[in-house]
């Protein structure tokens, strides 16, 4: 049964959302015997503009419809600790090659990208602003990678105080000159040795959340997102809606086979009915795991905040919507947005859909960015 409605020139399709999607999920559901996972990265590393031109950076799908997630780490660098996986820790032990100083980091992201978003909000939520530097890329995402652009010519954007680089790629070359992988997003930077510390998302906001404990204001210093008594069940959680929500609107969004596309998109959408069912049966407090706010918020939120604004429309996961079909995760992503300023701080809707839809021009040629959602956010 389908209700329509027409308000302020706008026509609303509202579907009563547990019959359409059980009938969409019995059309539509495919098994996969493929694990594939995005990279939120850029292009290869180039020697020439001949190969700037036949790089990948744009080409995200494989033959099969299929795109893949690639390890992105950098895999040479001297200094790095963890050398087998190229990404490293920073240790309050002050003898450590990687030891917690204030203002020895520096963390390079981009507003439009989820997995950066993660290391931003964190950053705040600790109290780490005067302790680690932050640059953010231009929300352009082009044959030559992330660039650094003055705020006079992208508001929000910074220049790169640092290296003075004009793209990420050079940070790349720096910590390791035979590098041949992706420039991606979030870089901690390390300016005393002058190398990558860590690029990966996961790793750096559990570096935030520990290893400056010791040089935050005491109101932060015990202030933990990955409680041990619950670290089992954040990782439980990470695991699944990292697979199929997280990643899994890239997956579906980036396919380029529509029974790859059908797949991946019911596997979102049966992931938030997951999500939706857990706030709705939580009567212990607003997140995930009851009161307590813990990483696994911090990973689902840069997700949901970008959902109806961007992968609705851009990345067609448009089976429903969380404003009008999600109200218990709808609940959350706005009290953390209007109650907590730290999330709401480091959300730039503006950088968010410029980028993915005048970047990904093998989905949105011609680069038109949407007008709606109105309002990209729902106030309380």
């Amino acid at each position: 049964m389908a209700i329509i409605r027409l308000q302020s020139s706008q026509l609303f399709l509202r579907l009563t959302a547990s019959n359409l999607r059980s009938n969409l999920y019995s059309a539509f559901a495919r098994s996969s015997k493929l694990n594939s996972t995005f990279f939120f990265s850029t292009t290869t590393a180039m020697a020439s503009e001949d190969q700037i031109k036949d790089s990948k950076i744009l080409k995200w799908a494989s033959k099969d419809g299929e795109f893949r997630r690639k390890d992105v780490s950098v895999k040479k660098p001297v200094l790095f600790l963890l050398q087998s996986q190229g990404k490293s820790t920073i240790s309050k032990d002050p003898n450590a090659t990687f030891s917690a100083e204030k203002g020895r980091y520096h963390l390079y992201i981009s507003y439009a990208c989820p997995w950066a978003h993660r290391t931003a909000i964190v950053r705040e939520l600790k109290g780490l602003q005067d302790i680690i530097g932050l640059s953010i890329v231009d929300w352009y995402l082009g044959e030559k990678g992330w660039k650094f652009s003055d705020p006079s010519e992208t508001p929000g954007a910074t220049i790169d105080p640092i290296n003075g680089a004009k793209y990420l790629s050079e940070l790349y070359f720096k910590a390791d000159a035979d590098y041949d992988g992706r420039y991606t997003v979030p870089v901690l930077w390390d300016k005393k040795l002058n190398t990558i510390v860590n690029n990966e998302s996961s790793e750096i906001i559990r570096i935030f959340n520990t290893a400056f404990d010791d040089l935050v204001e005491p109101k932060y210093k015990h202030v933990t997102y990955y409680p041990q008594d619950l670290q089992k069940k954040i990782d439980e959680l990470n695991e699944w809606v990292y697979d199929t929500v997280n990643n899994g609107v890239y997956k579906a969004g980036f396919a380029s086979k529509q029974e790859v596309y059908e797949n991946h998109v019911v596997k979102v959408f049966s992931s938030l009915d997951r999500l939706e069912k857990i706030f709705a049966e939580n009567k212990t407090g607003p997140y995930l795991l009851g009161d307590v706010l813990t990483e696994a918020d911090i990973r689902l939120y840069t997700t949901i905040i970008r959902f109806d604004t961007v992968y609705v429309q851009h990345f067609k996961c448009n089976i429903s919507t969380i404003r009008s079909n999600y109200p218990a995760i709808h609940k959350w992503l706005k009290h953390l947005y209007w109650d907590i300023p730290e999330f709401k701080d480091t959300t730039n809707f503006e950088h968010i859909k410029k980028h993915y839809t005048k970047s990904h021009k093998q989905i949105n040629p011609f680069s038109i960015t949407p007008l709606g959602p109105v309002p990209d956010i729902e106030p309380k």
